[in-house]
């Protein structure tokens, strides 16, 4: 199984998602996942294509996903979306931003959109929102309360710092939760 990840990140904060999104998405040895960032010189299309699943990132800027993110899918367009190379495809996505709002349900609804656009078959998250006085494992994930896709709020700060380690086991969640349904998907 193939899971890519393609997101953009300028300040690093999106990128430290994109880690922890991989790493949940890494469940076996037979699943490779590839962390490609729109700033790379070259995007690789045919990697994307033979993806059994493609989780997309931005962080939210005045209310929407960053304009490298846009850019990456107008650029899809020829690419990919004129033969519909993503049809069927497993699709999620995760985003970032500095206030607890900072519309990033409007991010993540750019995001979905432009799944269903390709064909892609979109994956949530299937957890309550974080409660502390919750007896279940995940009582701590999905602090922002999102279902569409995993959310996270990062302080002014280096991404050393932040976004903080529930937001970052949230994308983790989000990460292993689109690898197990892309595993039953492809059976």
């Amino acid at each position: 199984m193939t899971i890519s990840i393609v997101y953009h990140s300028v300040y690093g904060h999106t990128a430290k998602l994109a880690q922890a999104v991989a790493k949940g998405a890494q469940i076996n040895e037979d699943t490779t996942v590839h962390l490609i960032s729109v700033d790379d010189t070259e995007i690789k299309w045919d990697l994307l294509e033979k993806s059994d699943a493609i989780i997309f990132g931005s962080p939210t800027y005045n209310g929407t996903i960053s304009s490298g993110l846009k850019k990456f899918f107008e650029d899809s367009t020829k690419a990919a979306w004129l033969e519909f190379k993503w049809r069927n495809k497993i699709a999620a996505g995760f985003t970032n931003s500095g206030a607890f709002s900072g519309d990033k349900l409007n991010s993540l609804i750019t995001i979905a959109l432009f799944a269903a656009q390709h064909g892609m078959i979109w994956t949530g998250l299937d957890l309550h929102p974080a409660n502390e006085k919750n007896n279940v494992p995940t009582k701590n994930l999905n602090r922002l309360g999102s279902w569409l896709g995993s959310m996270a709020q990062s302080d002014d700060d280096s991404p050393e710092v932040t976004p903080g380690k529930d937001d970052l086991d949230t994308a983790q969640y989000l990460g292993k939760r689109v690898a197990e349904i892309t595993t039953q998907f492809i059976r």
